[in-house]
């Protein structure tokens, strides 16, 4: 059965036209899926032409053609180079070479739909989004280490720096391995599960078992006389994992929030600690992968030997740079330089959250880079909701906000307490050296200036 494919108005105007290019659209995408491709199956190695033409069957005179978007080719070729990379060639992937009579310019209505498709930063970017940025050597080890037996990765950034977003991809590359995945948010969990020990490992159990698809069989595990922690390592010893013949790669994200319940995380961290002890021993623990994603560091007291925070490998996800912001702009038709890609990371200290919002909005022509960078009325509005939920957090803890309002009224670092130090930096408000303190960017000081010093 053949794909039917409803060309856009305008191409229709001119049949005797044959062949097509990639959109800018198009291009993107083929290129995040060449280099998901090229991380897992070449150590992050780029494909040559000629390895790409005994991939394709295509001649390498053609790939040079279809990435260059220069000339056009069949449709047949595209769809060729998309399945080369597991993709489906869609009608917003190509578009007709326009004749010189043709207006150079277009409104966007005149356009395919959605062939220049933006995508409001929202949560974990998806994993097909060709808006999401590759760190290659970060990657790269991640994807390595989940293959290794019992392999424990610590991902660690303030909010909105995309560690779900690479979890997600962790847990893709797993999954395209035949490895079994779960992810699970502490988020999840209502405020009453953290006040239990054994309320809350029953709750672990039940989710990790439903992203398996296994039956809740806790009754037949959970012995009260051995205790939560005990039953719970016997509940995935003896079921979870026994039931499974592939590896399982589990996803925590979150896992911060235990930090304000001291007993509780002290005990859970200890158990995770232990599980992947006794896969340097064990065979069944071996088929267990544990991807931990969290904000801060550990506040908290933790035996040394029962943390899962000084072992397997540490991952920080740094903010996005410049050339990095350059192509993200690309990506959203803007044609910038790399100055202007260094103002922008200044301004929002490169948080990929606070640079795609800015990108969105400047792409739809709703306010310019300069304007931005004045604080003009549109750009607090372009980031009124994300300002205002800081505030509202602040808000709620009267020590943390009076500490960062020392912190915003101060050109010095600030020396604060551990607790509000490592808080106020996994919420990305600020640079820590040390145990001293500053505005993590120009954004940040200049809404919260007022508002927290009329407050303190």
């Amino acid at each position: 059965m053949h794909e039917s494919i409803v060309e856009p108005a305008y191409q229709l105007k001119d049949k005797r036209r044959r062949g097509v290019i990639l959109t800018e659209w198009g291009l993107r995408k083929l290129q995040a899926a060449r280099s998901r491709a090229e991380l897992d199956e070449k150590d992050g190695k780029r494909y040559t032409l000629e390895e790409m033409s005994r991939m394709t069957g295509l001649a390498v005179n053609t790939l040079m053609k279809v990435y260059a978007r220069e000339t056009r080719v069949d449709k047949q070729t595209l769809k060729t180079c998309f399945q080369a990379f597991n993709l489906a060639l869609e009608p917003t992937d190509y578009t007709r070479e326009r004749s010189e009579t043709e207006e150079d310019e277009r409104s966007d209505s005149d356009r395919p739909a959605g062939v220049r498709m933006l995508e409001f930063p929202e949560g974990q970017v998806p994993l097909d989004s060709v808006f999401y940025v590759e760190r290659p050597a970060i990657a790269l080890e991640c994807y390595r280490t989940v293959l290794q037996p019992g392999a424990l990765i610590r991902i660690k950034a303030p909010r909105r720096m995309g560690k779900t977003s690479l979890m997600a991809r962790v847990l893709s590359q797993a999954a395209g391995r035949g490895y079994r995945t779960v992810s699970l948010s502490f988020q999840l969990a209502e405020k009453e599960i953290f006040q239990s020990l054994d309320h809350f490992l029953q709750w672990f159990c039940a989710n990790v078992g439903l992203g398996l698809q296994l039956a809740n069989r806790q009754a037949d595990y959970w012995e009260p006389i051995f205790g939560s922690q005990v039953s719970c390592k016997m509940y995935f010893e003896r079921y979870l994992l026994a039931a499974i013949s592939q590896p399982v790669v589990l996803g925590l994200d979150d896992v911060d929030l235990l930090f304000d319940y001291p007993e509780l995380a002290s005990n859970f961290f200890g158990l995770l600690r232990t599980w992947h002890e006794e896969a340097k021993n064990r065979e069944i623990w071996q088929k267990l992968r544990l991807v931990v994603v969290h904000s801060t560091n550990l506040y908290i007291p933790l035996n040394v030997n029962k943390s899962p925070f000084n072992v397997g490998l540490p991952v920080e996800i740094p903010p996005l740079t410049s050339s990095q912001v350059q192509d993200l702009a690309r990506w959203h038709d803007l044609d910038w330089s790399i100055e202007q890609a260094a103002q922008l990371v200044a301004f929002v200290g490169g948080n990929p959250y606070l640079v795609r919002v800015a990108l969105y909005h400047i792409a739809r022509g709703e306010i310019n880079l300069e304007q931005l960078l004045q604080v003009c009325p549109t750009c607090a509005r372009i980031y009124n909701e994300h300002l205002q939920q800081q505030l509202f957090n602040l808000q709620q803890e009267s020590e943390l906000s009076a500490a960062f309002a020392k912190v915003v009224r101060t050109q010095k670092p600030v020396e604060l307490n551990v607790v509000e130090a490592f808080k106020l930096h996994s919420r990305g408000l600020v640079h820590l050296q040390g145990d001293r303190a500053t505005v993590s960017c120009p954004l940040y000081s200049r809404y919260f200036g007022d508002r927290l010093s009329s407050n303190s």
